[in-house]
Order: C-alpha cells, then structure tokens, then sequence
C-alpha cells in the first residue's frame, strides 16, 4: 500500500489501495475536511479480507489531493438558506470519484460513503448509475433541510475555524470528536490523537473544509432523484448521531428504492471500532445482493 497520485479530471486526487486488484472494486469516500486516514488501515484490511480491491481517496480540497485556489463563500448564508456562489458543488467532487475510477481503469465500483462521502456517493449513482455496483451511505443524509440540519449546538462547531498550531489543532480535534462522536461506545482517545497529528502532519487547509461544507449546502435536495435509483443500496445511521441526526439517514433509506436501513443504538457521527463488524457485514451483503440481481438479470428467459 502507497499513495499515488491520479491527474483526474482537472485535478490531482491522491488515494491508495488495499487488497488484491483482482478483488471487488470497493470505492471508500470520506467526509467533510477529513482525509483518506480516516479510513482505518484496519478496517480496511478487514473489507480486503472480504474480497475487495479497497480505494481510498483524498477528496479534493482535502490532504494530498488539489486544493481549489478560490475564496471561501460565505456559509453562514447558505446555512441561511440563502443563496451562495460555491466554487464547486457535490456533482463535481462525484465527477473526481468517476474520474479516479478511469485512471484506474475500472468501469464500476462498490461504492461506500461516510457523511459527505455519503453524499457524494448518492451523487455519483444519481449521475453516473452504470459505475455505481452497490452503494452504501453512511451517517449521511439527502440535502433536504428538513431532515439532516444538525443540532443547534453543532451548528457552532461546523463554524469554528480549526487552530493552525499543531498542538491545538489536535485538542480542537478531540473536542470536535468528542462533541460529535458515540456516546453508547468508549473513546478511544489516544488513537483520535495519534490520528488527529497525522491529520494535521498530511494536510491543514481549514479554507479546504469551508469550501467543500459550500459545496454541500449549494447542491440541493437529492430526495427526488434518489427515487429514481435501481442501485443495491444500504444505509447505515447511528442513532445518537448529534451532527447528522438519524432522520437523516431514514429519509435517505425511504428516499432509495428497496434500501435497506440499519440503525445502529449508541452510534453517533464516528465510526467506533466495536461497530466495524456491523459495517464489514452490511457492505459485504450489500455487494452479495449486488451480484445476485445482476447474475438474476443475465439469466436467460425460460420459454415453455
């Protein structure tokens, strides 16, 4: 495993791949301000051990992947509802992930998105069905305002500039985490430091983040296009998730066509690792429907 650099459309997208390229492509996409880290080694493995060709990726404006020379909207506004000129929208960070899947030659994916990497996962099923296998949207949400606003107290901290000293950079970290992540689970604090220097060591762009939480707050509702999905699809939710509230996970779930939810008690906005199993099983199963419908689909017609 070492990270490469793909020139994609327009762009250079850092990723690096796990398990054997023979195996199911597994696109993993992660969320706001976060990097291709935050998808842990671990389970990582665990999915290679599965079966997959695991890809996980910088999204632009994010660690080694391009970030967008422009100025950062004004958020407060289009949490507003109001109206903002975002250099770039959730159709063109699911144009990356289609055009990362070019260079590597791979004609379609299992595709699993966490938060915003949920988000943009839906996007690229919505635009790009054919190179979608089966998608798998975790603590993420469907645009609607109504159902995916975050608390109020969150609202905050969605706003607050990260430090750029290192040393508070990884306090505001933990804070973040701790405000955010699972209260039915124990934290791990020692290993959200370690990942947050790694973090901040790889890339520190707080105006990245801005601009990609733009992207998410110009980009609409998906609620109506999403119904018009026929992707094998899983949605994954914790029920304690402060940051992304559960009904944002069920309105995705009731948006998609046959979409299996699974809520998960004392799962918040993270991804503890006592619910690894949970995740490993649910992706792997999503894909074994995958495969069925389509080896159902290529059967031939029995005439009697």
């Amino acid at each position: 495993m070492s990270e490469q650099i793909a020139h994609a459309n327009g762009i250079e997208i850092a990723y690096e791949s796990i398990g054997d390229p023979a195996g199911q492509p597994l696109l993993m996409i992660m969320g706001l301000g976060t990097q291709l880290i935050h998808w842990d080694v671990e389970l990582c493995e665990q999915l290679a051990a599965r079966g997959f060709h695991v890809i996980r990726f910088d999204n632009r404006d994010a660690g080694h992947s391009t970030h967008i020379d422009a100025p950062v909207p004004n958020v407060r506004r289009a949490m507003l509802g109001l109206h903002v000129d975002a250099p770039y929208l959730l159709r063109d960070m699911a144009e990356d992930a289609a055009a990362l899947l070019d260079h590597l030659g791979i004609s379609a994916a299992h595709v699993v998105g966490a938060s915003t990497g949920g988000m943009i996962g839906q996007t690229l099923a919505i635009e790009h069905p054919e190179r979608v296998l089966s998608l798998t949207s975790i603590m993420s949400t469907t645009g609607e305002r109504s159902v995916g606003r975050p608390k109020l107290r969150m609202m905050g901290l969605l706003m607050r500039r990260a430090p750029r000293e290192k040393e508070a950079f990884v306090e505001h970290f933990v804070a973040v985490f701790k405000a955010i992540g699972s209260r039915g689970f124990a934290m791990d604090e020692e290993r959200v430091r370690r990942l947050a220097a790694e973090a901040y060591e790889r890339d520190h762009d707080p105006a990245g983040t801005g601009r990609q939480l733009a992207a998410i707050l110009a980009s609409g509702d998906r609620t109506e296009r999403l119904r018009a999905l026929r992707v094998p699809t899983t949605v994954i939710h914790g029920r304690k998730d402060p940051l992304v509230p559960f009904r944002g996970g069920k309105a995705t779930a009731d948006a998609i066509p046959d979409a299996k939810l699974i809520a998960i008690p004392g799962m918040g906005h993270d991804m503890p690792r006592e619910v690894w199993p949970q995740l490993v099983d649910a992706i792997s199963d999503n894909a074994a429907r995958a495969s069925a419908s389509v080896s159902e689909s290529s059967e031939p017609a029995v005439s009697s």
